[in-house]
């Protein structure tokens, strides 16, 4: 700390490097877990020899659930699983999102106040309680559960990037750009894309983990992926009965669930503080 209690340029950097490097770690565990179930799994997914409820040992390393599948198996699955709806449903909400930010940005008089008031009003309503309402209407499975995680979440994209895309419209570079006879599709392209990307990257960041915790309260509920695809919340969902007798039905995934989401978070808060020049100079 220096006299006024802030931080050094040295270790400012030193802490940012740190809370990447963790969250880095911390998410990359599991991911690297999802890409192995995709080559690899000790047992089948639908196996019950292992007998019910047995401890580990006998080559099941976290033991078997009441049906007899092997835990570890169950776990890895359920890491792709929740790998592949992090990823589908930023990427809904990535290109919806942006799409309609721009556009209400470029949006005038009651245009950009009725995009803005329908933006608003999909925020406010809870993101599990519209993708529940979206899975409900189509089949549970994990195509669903994305489909309807990103398309809430993409009102917070969106509202994010009206708010970024008319801030550098402000800008003096903007109006040259196109005083030189820069078309607009070649200006936000060029100029206003480029200078929204980091607050943005933050954001998605913070999404792929929110996007985990709702495909998880989703499977929990039973409308998520269906069986035998072992996803999280379904695990813990069929392991809160026995969890006395057998633990590491809902232990397992309920830490990895929590490894994700912090190693996430960390990850943003580090890309937050890396690429975004404000947070620099208010930590320097």
């Amino acid at each position: 700390m220096t006299g006024t209690g802030r931080l050094t340029p040295a270790k400012a950097r030193r802490r940012r490097s740190v809370t990447l490097t963790t969250g880095c770690v911390l998410a990359g565990l599991v991911v690297l877990l999802a890409l192995i179930s995709f080559v690899w799994l000790p047992f089948d997914a639908d196996d019950t020899s292992g007998g019910r409820l047995a401890g580990p040992g006998g080559g099941h390393l976290l033991g078997t659930d009441k049906l007899g599948r092997d835990l570890f198996t169950q776990v890895m699955t359920g890491s792709r699983i929740a790998v592949e709806a992090g990823l589908g449903s930023v990427t809904v909400a990535a290109v919806i999102g942006i799409a309609l930010g721009v556009l209400a940005a470029f949006a005038q008089g009651w245009t950009d106040d009725t995009l803005s008031a329908f933006l608003d009003i999909l925020i406010a309503f809870p993101t599990l309680l519209l993708a529940m309402l979206i899975v409900a209407a189509r089949s549970a499975t994990l195509g669903s559960a994305v489909l309807a995680i990103g398309l809430a979440q993409s009102a917070v994209v969106a509202r994010l990037v009206r708010i970024l895309v008319k801030r550098v419209l402000a800008q003096d570079y903007i109006t040259a750009a196109r005083i030189s006879g820069t078309s607009w599709p070649r200006t936000v392209l060029a100029h206003v894309l480029p200078n929204i990307w980091p607050t943005l990257v933050v954001n998605l960041a913070l999404q792929f983990g929110l996007a985990v915790l709702a495909e998880a309260g989703l499977s929990y509920l039973g409308l998520g992926a269906p069986p035998p695809n072992a996803s999280w919340g379904r695990m813990l969902q069929e392991a809160q009965a026995t969890f006395t007798t057998a633990p590491a039905g809902a232990l397992a995934p309920g830490i990895l669930l929590v490894v994700l989401v912090i190693g996430v978070n960390l990850v943003a808060d580090g890309l937050r503080d890396t690429l975004d020049p404000a947070t620099r100079r208010r930590r320097a």
